[in-house]
């Protein structure tokens, strides 16, 4: 769980999301994401968000597939980038 600032309302997040290989392709991510999806409505949320690697396009394609997309807070601006700093 988190809180949207900008919408004021609570957001989930969705970390580390895999599948055991022998497992793939059954539609599980599917199953798992409209799960979570249904009970964040339930609970008032306005979002879910996830990260996801560049360069991991088998779970892009995944996300994609559930309605996911990179955002833009102002499309002047670009989309947002996830940064850190490690301590």
């Amino acid at each position: 769980m988190g809180f949207s600032t900008f919408a004021a309302k609570p957001l989930v997040n969705f970390h580390d999301v895999s599948v055991v290989k022998a497992f793939r392709r059954q539609g599980i991510t599917h199953l798992l994401f409209n799960k979570v999806e249904q009970i964040a409505k339930d609970m008032g949320c306005c979002k879910l968000t996830l990260e996801v690697l560049q360069g991991n396009e088998v779970a892009k394609a995944a996300y994609e597939k559930e309605g996911f997309a990179g955002y833009e807070l102002d499309p002047k601006m670009g989309q947002a980038v996830f940064w850190q700093k490690k301590l």
